[in-house]
């Protein structure tokens, strides 16, 4: 077996264990898409043609109307890409320091992005590395924009940018749970073990999986510390209508329904994946006529003239909207193993056939952080991660509940970077004067034979 962190032979796609029911799917999405691209080349004419100024028609309600119109019916039906970053500077110590984003570690689905801050002198403060293991759920990983803001200031930040499995060409293999830890084991080794890791929401379980794997191995690399956020360690507590939704329905129905393959031309074609299109949909529907309303709003903006609140429409669903395809293995095996078996908080996960055993987690710090008003992920559910690590010493622990935030909040927003932002970094620092102090030393966790 080779060691942890090291890449097997990629995995062939199987059609076994797939149905014939959700596959066409995908191609007849693109044949809509496709089907609608001249009239919406139409109504992106149109729109430019009744806000002209010169048109005598674009100062009166009708043509602004119209306009609007054109709009609202591009924009609907348009494909979103990859947002940008846009974080070109940041402050630190009262100084504007330009910000370069260079990968330093790449894999087919996956790119570990270096927010490297070009300083004219080295700043006063410490500056702890931190790698934000951005969620593969759907959404591209600009999605924490501003979490990654919130810390340029005060970390030298990194983050994991998840390829669009639509993008992957079949001949890189799947890729699965176990494939995912076994990224996230060789980020910290290319990091050397200097490094603190925070997890955002799915990448939660995978992040602890990996720890707990390093930890069990004395592997020198082991992150200092992790905060887990608003992730699913554990369902059972305080379940929500996502949980529910994946126990009632099993496995099956999610492999009958929702995979699809990749059709031509994207060079990822024939890959078995969850489509992006699916996913926004479920994410749509969950808050329906909160979207409907924004949209009606946004027509009346537009025909009213206010730019500043049409803009701040475009800006939102410009990175709603972009969602990226996952591989169907990946996918599968988390409802399954996180949602429907609970393999982790009941000692049964496995990765690469053995034992993810999270009591060996000793040297790497754990903190926890959770929203009161979270509808994804309840309260306790990532809380119970300190449950799983019962060796872990106090000073190497907490836990925070910031109330009156939702799931987005807990990682994005005011009280993101009022509250809960800085909590981290005091955390994160404190972490850092307890291992230079020699502080942190604990006994390392009994190797398991085989490992």
């Amino acid at each position: 077996m080779a060691a942890i962190g090291e890449f097997v032979a990629p995995v062939r796609e199987s059609e076994e264990g797939f149905s014939l029911q959700s596959s066409p799917l995908y191609f007849m999405y693109e044949l809509g898409y496709a089907a609608l691209n001249p009239s919406r080349a139409m109504a992106d004419a149109s729109r430019l043609l009744f806000k002209n100024p010169m048109n005598p028609m674009a100062h009166t309600t009708m043509g602004k109307s119209m306009a609007a119109a054109m709009e609202l019916y591009e924009r609907t039906t348009r494909r979103y890409g990859k947002p940008d970053w846009g974080l070109t500077e940041t402050t630190v110590d009262g100084v504007r320091v330009p910000v370069h984003i260079n990968p330093v570690w790449e894999r087919p689905f996956c790119r570990l992005l270096h927010f490297e801050r070009a300083f004219e002198h080295p700043p006063r403060r410490p500056q702890p590395r931190l790698v934000v293991v951005a969620p593969m759920s759907g959404h591209y990983a600009t999605l924490l924009r501003g979490t990654v803001e919130a810390f340029l200031p005060s970390h030298d930040v990194y983050v994991t940018d998840w390829a669009d499995a639509k993008t992957v060409p079949l001949t890189e293999g799947t890729f699965g749970l176990d494939d995912y830890v076994d990224y996230l084991i060789s980020v910290f080794h290319r990091l050397g073990g200097d490094c603190h890791v925070l997890a955002v929401c799915q990448p939660a379980v995978p992040v602890l999986m990996a720890i707990s794997r390093m930890e069990a191995e004395d592997d020198p690399y082991v992150p200092k510390s992790m905060i887990l956020m608003g992730g699913p360690i554990d369902t059972r507590e305080a379940p929500t209508a996502v949980n529910a939704l994946a126990k009632d329905k099993g496995i099956d129905f999610f492999r009958r329904n929702v995979i699809s393959q990749v059709p031509w031309p994207h060079s990822g074609a024939m890959r078995h994946v969850y489509p992006g299109f699916l996913q926004l949909t479920g994410f749509m529907s969950m808050n329906l006529d909160r979207h409907l309303k924004a949209h009606a709003d946004l027509f009346r903006h537009l025909v009213a003239g206010d730019g500043d609140s049409a803009e701040k429409h475009r800006e939102f669903y410009d990175e709603y909207l972009a969602v990226m395809d996952l591989d169907a293995r990946f996918y599968l095996e988390t409802v399954e193993s996180v949602f429907i078996t609970h393999a982790l908080p009941t000692g049964q996960m496995l990765h690469r056939s053995m034992p993810v055993r999270t009591e060996a987690v000793r040297r790497c710090a754990l903190m926890t952080v959770e929203g009161e008003k979270d509808d994804i992920s309840g309260v306790g559910q990532t809380r119970a991660a300190h449950k799983l690590c019962p060796h872990l010493p106090d000073e190497k622990r907490a836990h925070y509940l910031q109330p009156g935030v939702g799931h987005y909040g807990v990682f994005n927003g005011s009280r993101f970077r009022s509250e809960i932002q800085p909590r981290i970094a005091d955390f994160i620092l404190t972490q850092e004067h307890q291992q230079a102090s020699g502080q942190g030393n604990v006994t390392p966790f009994p190797r398991q034979s085989g490992i």
